[in-house]
This record gives structure tokens, sequence and C-alpha cells, in this order.
């Protein structure tokens, strides 16, 4: 070892430029030195106070960087520059005044602290007692306020349940008129096809009984109004089916508020009833940055509210149109009874009318047959007649015959001759009087018998009628619905 004051033998190489992986760098570890000994004048970077035997003693493991290292050290060596020690730059020197100043400082600086330290401990202690009364306060509060909301939640659901069963009831009982209403338009059907079948019937009628009489206009206005009795049903059907869909929707809304109502009340409810010494608290970090509310208590309550009001407001306006079907079936049903009582007395007068009718066609009829018997008797006494004059005509003509073979002179125009010719004459114009009331009677023995044929056709035609109406119209219509039927209780 070298002697304080003595020249240091040890000398800084300046080595060729190597990878880094084997030595830093002459200017980095100048630097590094600058900083650590600010006192030392590193003008040259190879005046080092000490050796550098890092490098070497790892030179000298590694065989392969020997040579480097040998020359390294030679030149080192060859460029050593003598350092002159100075003490005064190794150690600092203080006073002893320095030293009591530096004592009292440190005393004061110590009763100083204690005096903190003690002042933070009393402080801390009343900030511990605050801070717990605060907290217990705190706590106090939100369990307070907790307390109010599960009341709240409590008032709200009490609301829902209350119109939610009201509004179960009168889903119930819309649903019942609505089955009604529907069974009523069913039901609708048979009188309309008896009235159609009627018409369908009347429309066989014959001849001139084919007419547009008041049976056919009452049957006309049954088809009519029980068209437009199943238009208003179908009307007030297509409103309740809506009707019922906004009940159910708005049941649903309401299923689904006291839903979350009840959820909420569980859940806040359990909060409100949590303590210090309660189990399952545990820390939850960060949840008090996670604002997942999405109401405000003024929303909220609104909310439940517009849910009860329009809920009131459905109800009231299913009420009201199960009242207006109610009325409408009963309307409906006295309508189609009136117009099928009025077609029931058209029938009955119309077959009175035809019955009475085709009773006096058969006394015509009768009469005409007689009439007939009458006028074909006369036929054949003209005929008897006619035949009864032609001896007499024979004889007449007969003798004038002979009477011209009077020969000469004797062909006198006497009496006799006259008597004779006016004989002719008048038994000629008998004959021919005859022959011409015999035509007329035949004349009017065909007029009788096409009346005879008229009055048997026309007697077909009332009893067809009559078979139509009474028979196969009223008989059908005996079947029509009845009261409780037609306002769809059965």
């Amino acid at each position: 070892m070298e002697q304080l004051g003595s020249t240091l033998t040890a000398t800084y190489a300046h080595p060729r430029p190597t990878p880094t992986n084997f030595l830093p760098a002459i200017s980095t570890m100048a630097s590094s030195y600058r900083d650590r000994f600010p006192h030392y004048n590193l003008t040259h970077s190879l005046s080092l106070p000490w050796r550098p035997s890092t490098y070497y003693r790892v030179a000298s493991n590694s065989p392969s960087l020997a040579p480097y290292c040998t020359r390294a050290q030679r030149v080192s060596e060859s460029t050593m520059l003598p350092f002159v020690s100075n003490r005064t730059t190794f150690f600092t020197r203080y006073t002893p005044d320095d030293w009591y100043r530096s004592n009292l400082t440190n005393y004061k600086e110590s009763s100083t602290s204690r005096h903190n330290s003690e002042r933070l401990r009393v402080d801390t202690s009343r900030l511990i007692q605050d801070k717990y009364q605060q907290t217990r306060k705190t706590q106090a509060d939100c369990t307070q306020n907790l307390g109010e909301r599960v009341n709240d939640i409590g008032f709200w659901k009490s609301e829902i349940i209350h119109e939610l069963d009201e509004m179960i009831g009168e889903t119930n009982a819309f649903t019942d008129v609505k089955k009604r209403l529907e069974r009523a338009l069913m039901e609708t059907e048979a009188p309309l096809q008896v009235a159609r079948e009627c018409l369908f019937h009347r429309e066989k009628r014959m001849g001139i009984d084919l007419v547009h009489d008041e049976a056919e206009k009452e049957l006309l206005t049954e088809v009519d109004v029980i068209l437009c009795c199943q238009e208003r049903m179908k009307l007030h059907l297509d409103k309740a089916i809506a009707q019922l869909a906004a009940n159910r929707a708005t049941q649903h809304e309401l299923e689904k508020d006291l839903s979350d109502k009840q959820m909420a009340y569980r859940i806040d409810d359990k909060c409100h009833h949590l303590r210090n010494t309660s189990e399952g608290i545990s820390y939850f970090c960060g949840v008090e940055r996670v604002d997942a509310t999405v109401s405000v208590p003024e929303s909220w309550a609104k909310f439940t509210d517009d849910n009860i009001l329009h809920s009131q407001s459905e109800r009231a306006a299913s009420a009201k149109l199960r009242d207006d079907i109610e009325n409408l079936l009963v309307v409906t049903a006295n309508e189609m009874w009136n117009q099928f009582n009025k077609v029931n007395v058209a029938f009955t007068n119309r077959i009175a009318e035809t019955a009475d009718a085709k009773n006096k066609i058969q006394i015509h009829l009768a009469k005409t047959l007689q009439e007939i018997f009458q006028t074909e008797m006369t036929i054949e006494s003209i005929k008897k007649a006619i035949k009864d004059k032609s001896a007499f005509l024979k004889v007449a003509q007969t003798r004038l015959d002979e009477r011209t073979r009077r020969p000469n002179i004797e062909l006198c125009r006497d009496m006799a001759q006259l008597r004779l010719v006016n004989e002719v004459h008048q038994v000629d114009d008998t004959i021919q009087t005859l022959q011409q009331r015999l035509k007329e009677a035949e004349d009017t023995l065909q007029l009788l018998v096409h009346t005879k044929a008229t009055l048997e056709h026309d007697l077909a035609i009332k009893a067809n009628s009559l078979y139509i109406d009474q028979e196969k119209c009223m008989g059908i219509r005996k079947s029509f619905p009845s009261t409780l039927r037609l306002v769809g209780f059965c």
C-alpha cells in the first residue's frame, strides 16, 4: 500500500475502442466520478487517485483478454502523471460554537416535534370521536331515509295492488261481456238464414202471386235489421278486442311495476335492517363511484302515479264500453224480436188473404163449371132445334121444287106459292138464327172453359203460395232464438 503524502503509482490507461459489453465509455466514467467527487479536478480523465483494478482483475480471469489488458497496462504506466496529496480536500472541520448551536437546534427541534406530536394526538383523539359521532349520525340518517323509502315503496305497492285487483276484476267482467257479444253475434246467423230462406222460398211463387207484398217488405227489412245489428256487434267486438288488449297491457305494466316494487321493497328493507354486526357485510371498492340510478324521487313517484292513472283511465273506458255492449245486446235483441213479430204478422195476414182468395176462386170455379155444363146443354138443345128445323125446310123446299114442274099456265104465283116461299125464308132465317146462337153458345163455352182453366191455374198458384207461406216460411220461423240467447247468456 502506498503511504499518505507519497506519489501514487497507479496509472489509468487509454484503451482501444472496445464493445460496450467489456468496459463503459470514458466519458461516462468521468461524469460519474465528477458527480461523486465534486472536489476533484478532473481536467484530465487519466489523473485518478485510485487504481482501476476491476478491469484487470476481470482480464486476469479471462485469458482471452490478457494481451489486451497487458498492452493497456503498459500504456497507462507510460502515461502516468504525479498526484500531490491535499488533506483539506478529504476532511471538514467545525468550531465548538457550531457544535453547541447544533445541539441547541436539535433540542429545540425535539421539543417542537414532541409538542406537535402531543397536539396531533389530542386532535386525533378528538377527530376520532367527532368522526365516530358523525359516522353514527350519518348511518342513522341513512337508516331513517331507508325506512322512509321502504314506507314510500310500501304505500305505492299497496296502491298498485288495489288498482291491479280492480283492473283484474274489470278485465274478467269485460271478458265475460265480450264472450256474450260473440255468442249473440253467432246467434244472429240463424234468424238471418231463416229470413233469407223465406225470401228464397217466396221466389218460387208463380204468376200473379210473385208480388212485392207486405210480407216480402218486412222480410227484407228483417234482413237489413239483422245485418245492421251484426255490423254494430262486429264494430263493438273490434272495440272490445282492442280494449281487452289495452286492459291486459295495462295489467302487465302494473304487474311489472308491482314486481319491481316488491323486489325494491325486499332490497331496501334488507338494507334498512343491516347493522354493523350483521352478517354478509363486506367491502365493495368503488361502488360509490358507480351511479346505477335511472330516476329521481319525483320521476319515480310520477312513473307509478302515471301507471295508476293510466290504469284507471283504461278501466273507466272498459266499464263504459262494457255498458255500451250490454245496452247494444238488449237493443239489438229487441229490434230483431220486434221485426220478427212484424214479419210473422205480415205472413199471417198474407196467408189469410191468400186463403180467402183461394176460397173465392174455388167458388167461382164451381160456378163456372156449372155454367159450362148449362152452356153445353144449351148447345145440344140448339143443335137439336136446328136439326128439327131442317125437316121443315126440306118439306117446304121439296114442295116448291115439285111445284116448279107444273105445266104452262099452272105455274101460278098463288097464295100457296107465296106461303111456301115465306115458309122457306122463315125456316131458313130460323136455322140461321139458331146457328148464330149455336156459335155464340160455343164461343161462350170456350170462354167458360178458358175461365175455368184460368181459375184452376190461379187456384194452383194460390195453393202453391199458401203452401210456401204457411208451411215452408212459417214452419222454419218457429225456431227463432230466445231473448236470452240473443243477449248472449246461453
